[in-house]
């Protein structure tokens, strides 16, 4: 198994052949998690949302655009995971969907 010093990581192959770095055991390939979650959930987040802002709201049991309306941006900016950049992403899609972050 290959091992990348300057990050600490170890290169794993998924089944399906994806190939990524991860420090801990944990075998999930994150390429194929995300494509599980979209198939098995149906959510309403949308495609263009990255995996680790998508991973950050299932943790914090949001599950749809309707459960993410009642938390403010600066809320979901704290979570784990969620980047600046897809603030703009999920504004756009709650605006969508006539819905808007809460505001305090």
């Amino acid at each position: 198994m290959n091992f990348d010093k300057s990050s600490k990581k170890f290169l794993r192959i998924c089944s399906k052949g994806h190939k990524f770095y991860k420090s801990s055991d944990c075998p999930v390939c994150p390429d194929c998690w995300i494509g599980y979650y979209r198939k098995k959930n149906q959510g309403d987040f949308p495609d263009s949302l990255s995996s680790p802002a998508i991973r950050a709201l299932l943790n914090a049991k949001i599950y749809n655009l309707k459960q993410l309306s009642k938390y403010t941006e600066d809320d979901i900016l704290k979570l784990h995971g969620m980047g600046p950049k897809s603030i703009p992403v999920l504004k756009e899609a709650l605006k969508q969907k006539n819905m808007s972050f809460t505001k305090i």
